[in-house]
């Protein structure tokens, strides 16, 4: 594998929503992100201690699930490195100009066909008079509202072949795995990848379906447990559909809470004493289809609908969850 940490880290992710004011509603005056842009039918926003512009941005579509996932290089160098390994496989769409928050980019698509871009010029956010912090070393005011997301953390694909998927990141894009679930057919159910010292920043767990390019879901960062339980209180005054948690994830260690936002994407609040990776020749963490299958919070079942629900949906997406949640499926 190549040694080099050629990726910096998630920037942002383009979410697709049929309810899309029902949608912006819940980012902004939920979560505490800040609109930054409006163009066309998409609106870019920001989580309050990111340094670049955007953190999503969120569009009106027909149906939901996941668009173009931004990527951060760590030099140009790494760049170019990145860009000849993706070209090498064939699933490079080619350079494209600069557009809102990033310079120069190049666009390619993994094995399932999630579309991503990765970039290494970016634009910073520069805070105006009304979101200036008192702090010189955060990016923007701390919100005191709402979720207060700081940060967006990881993003989870579904894939149809999900040890494909693991081979790009790990050969192509140069990341590491650090945990993954081993089935008894030898394939994989799940694979956690990171950058750095971040336990993992993508996830690519296996479709039911069988369809490629769907969306599991994606994760925001707050500070403390007690955001995590905070947002709980939150989702359920403004009657938000909690699907699991508070919990911790056996795997990684994770803090999490699992909401369908208005447009039906499944959003995490996650990483609140999470581990971090500090040795460069760490191992990747094997658990078992029987491990697995004993829970991943606490020791405790995971919800039916973690496994069936994805976007955008298959036909009759909604039936398929409820007869999950009753033990039909």
């Amino acid at each position: 594998m190549d040694q080099h940490y050629d990726l910096a880290h998630l920037s942002s992710v383009e979410l697709f929503t049929p309810k899309f004011e029902e949608s912006l509603w819940f980012f902004k005056d939920l979560l505490a992100m800040r609109e930054v842009a409006r163009i066309g039918d998409s609106a870019y926003l920001r989580c309050w201690d990111e340094y670049e512009l955007y953190t999503i941005k969120l569009t009106a579509s027909h149906t939901n699930g996941v668009g173009r996932t931004l990527y951060r290089a760590a030099s140009q160098e790494a760049l170019e490195r990145r860009v000849a390994a993706i070209e090498a496989t064939g699933l490079g769409h080619g350079w494209r100009d600069p557009e809102v928050g990033v310079g120069r980019s190049y666009e390619f698509e993994d094995p399932d066909g999630h579309l991503m871009v990765i970039y290494f010029d970016t634009e910073r956010y520069v805070a105006d008079d009304e979101d200036r912090p008192a702090l010189k070393n955060q990016a923007s005011a701390f919100p005191g509202r709402g979720v207060n997301a700081r940060r967006l953390d990881h993003i989870n694909y579904l894939a149809a072949d999900v040890t494909a998927n693991g081979k790009f990141w790990a050969e192509v894009m140069g990341s590491r795995e650090s945990e993954t679930v081993r089935l008894d057919d030898g394939g994989y159910g799940a694979r956690w990848f990171r950058f750095l010292q971040k336990s993992y920043d993508v996830v690519y767990s296996n479709d039911w379906t069988g369809a490629r390019g769907r969306f599991h879901h994606l994760a925001f960062s707050p500070d403390t447990r007690e955001d995590i339980l905070k947002a709980a209180d939150i989702f359920l005054e403004n009657g938000v559909y909690i699907e699991y948690g508070p919990y911790k994830h056996a795997i990684n260690q994770t803090f999490f809470l699992y909401v369908w936002e208005p447009g039906g994407n499944r959003i995490e609040f996650a990483n609140a004493g999470a581990r971090l990776i500090l040795d460069p020749e760490s191992p990747t963490v094997i658990w078992s289809e029987a491990e697995r299958a004993k829970g991943q919070a606490w020791g405790m079942k995971t919800v039916a609908t973690f496994h069936t629900h994805g976007t955008p949906y298959v036909e009759n997406q909604e039936e398929i969850d409820r007869l999950a949640l009753e033990g039909k499926l």
